[in-house]
């Protein structure tokens, strides 16, 4: 990752590591719930934010897998506070009960790292009938913040510090379908692009968070929600093309970015003091970056969250 060396504003680059971006901070007292924590960057986030005394709740699909990370974390760091919990990000019902069993464990929650996505996937429907990458990317999310949403407040009026909810979107949210978000096609599987239906998912991602954050600074709620692009990076999200993951094994050093790296941005807006306030801003590289023109609409923000609201809704027994 030589090539993208460059520093910007916060004095922090593409090459920089989620160490790095952390150094000296302390985040003892604070709770993260961290979701798809069970390898890659989503892994390295909740180690790095264990290593800074965040108590994190690594919320996995594969249980087994989130309890070797546990493991490992501990064992790499003795006095980490670090859970594992059970969640498919693709099912409503295990959001439900993921979400209950947090709210009734009297667990405090200040950040949100919203991480765990599929990419590129076949045409499939969730078990709630929406796509997948819809599903698990975006609508997923939503539903799991709109139910910790009352925790993350208690913890705000009760402490005096701000809360934070991070959206991990791409860059691929500049390269969804012509109209962004496709509200009448969502589920037909004729004109289904998967490279665009990641696109869509993490456009969806940029305007949930720019919508939330507009909606808690109405309600005067000292809680931020920001988005970001974390780089390209060598993990398993591209198991679908394996023409790509040889390029990757022969430049990957060169052109993308470790998992160390991947993280940083992440770690950055969920921790460092120079975004205390900041809000509804998309980062790249720990720095502020420009979105598409299609993520800054804000009329299109409010169409998805009524959109997802409904979707929500048609899901439930």
């Amino acid at each position: 990752m030589w090539l993208f060396s460059r520093k910007g504003p916060s004095g922090f680059s593409a090459a920089s590591t989620a160490e790095q971006v952390t150094e000296g901070i302390d985040g003892s007292g604070l709770t993260a719930i961290v979701t798809g924590a069970s390898s890659g960057i989503g892994a390295e986030t909740a180690r790095i934010l264990a290593l800074r005394g965040v108590h994190v709740v690594m919320a996995v699909r594969n249980i087994s897998a989130g309890r070797e990370v546990q493991e490992a974390i501990r064992k790499e760091i003795p006095n980490a506070k670090v859970d594992a919990m059970e969640l498919d990000l693709s099912s409503s019902s295990s959001i439900k009960d993921f979400a209950l069993k947090f709210n009734h464990s009297n667990h405090p929650l200040n950040l949100l790292i919203n991480n765990a996505g599929v990419m590129a996937t076949p045409f499939i429907l969730s078990k709630d009938n929406i796509e997948l990458q819809f599903a698990t990317n975006h609508i997923g999310h939503f539903l799991l913040t709109n139910l910790l949403l009352e925790t993350m407040k208690k913890t705000v009026h009760e402490s005096g510090r701000e809360g934070r909810i991070v959206n991990v979107s791409s860059r691929r949210h500049k390269f969804s379908y012509p109209e962004g978000i496709r509200f009448g096609r969502i589920n037909d599987e004729s004109g289904y692009k998967s490279l665009l239906a990641y696109g869509q998912s993490k456009l969806a991602n940029v305007l949930h968070a720019n919508e939330l954050s507009r909606r808690l600074k109405e309600d005067g709620i000292e809680i931020s929600a920001n988005s970001l692009h974390p780089g390209a990076i060598a993990t398993n999200l591209f198991r679908h093309f394996s023409i790509v993951t040889g390029i990757i094994d022969v430049l990957g050093k060169h052109i993308l970015k470790t998992v160390q790296q991947g993280a940083a941005t992440t770690c950055y807006v969920a921790l460092h003091p120079h975004v205390k306030g900041v809000t509804g801003t998309y980062f790249s590289d720990s720095n502020i970056a420009e979105p598409s023109l299609q993520a800054k609409d804000i009329e299109l923000a409010k169409r998805l969250w009524d959109f997802s609201s409904t979707l929500i809704h048609q899901s439930d027994p």
